[in-house]
């Protein structure tokens, strides 16, 4: 009986360091490099609805995220766009991390097409419409490995910049949710954050998602889940 309330003594004892230590994690100031960190990597494996059907979807391990939208970040990241089966390879470890498993298919994408006079893999372009693909990051929360980031997602329309010769010009950006509804309307000539502002403004009619983003002994950031 005493060596079974010592034990459970015990495991009462790591259980409360185990929450101290998270709620002391959670807790966490998040500094402005770190921010920017997280920002340019999110920013990394962005991606387009056009292209990619959702700019960035949801999966519970990055491996079993959508094969589309997995070869079209890198090819988004490629320092060339004549590049060989390895460059490829190497390219998706350094965006997904040492974690990432899936290979590369030897015959390449739609979009990454194998040339056999140059005996290379071509990254071929896309056309993109007017809708840019934005997020704004609401809340960043420290983890034990990384980070928890909650993102807004939202699009802004330039489809009155069409034809427009003049740069000059002012014309109406549309700040839309991802169902392409309308929540306001901005001016080219308002400044890059306005857009961010109108988002913050109206946070509850847009989409969240929050993003398991780990990181290593070099401060490398790799995403691990989004939901």
């Amino acid at each position: 009986m005493k060596k079974m309330l010592v034990i459970i003594f015990i495991l009462l004892i790591i259980f409360i360091g185990i929450y101290i230590n998270k709620k002391n994690i959670g807790n966490e100031t998040v500094t402005a490099t770190e921010v920017n960190n997280i920002e340019q990597y999110i920013s990394k494996i962005y991606m387009w609805q056009e292209v990619t059907e959702e700019a960035l979807p949801k999966f519970n391990n990055i491996n079993d995220a959508p094969d589309l939208w997995l070869w079209e970040v890198v090819k988004k990241n490629l320092d060339n766009y004549e590049v060989s089966y390895d460059e490829v390879e190497q390219k998706a470890k350094e965006i997904f991390g040492e974690e990432f498993t899936k290979q590369f298919p030897k015959e390449g994408t739609e979009y990454i097409q194998y040339n056999d006079e140059l005996k290379k893999y071509v990254a071929t372009g896309v056309g993109l419409d007017t809708l840019d693909d934005s997020f704004f990051i609401k809340q960043i929360t420290k983890t034990k490995n990384g980070y928890e980031v909650e993102i807004a997602e939202y699009l802004e329309d330039y489809e009155n910049s069409m034809n427009i010769e003049d740069e000059n010009q002012v014309y109406d950006i549309y700040i839309k949710d991802l169902n392409h509804n309308i929540i306001a309307t901005i001016k080219s000539n308002d400044g890059e954050t306005k857009s961010i502002e109108i988002v913050k403004e109206n946070i509850d009619k847009f989409t969240t998602k929050k993003i398991i983003l780990e990181k290593d002994k070099n401060e490398n950031l790799y995403v691990r889940q989004v939901g």
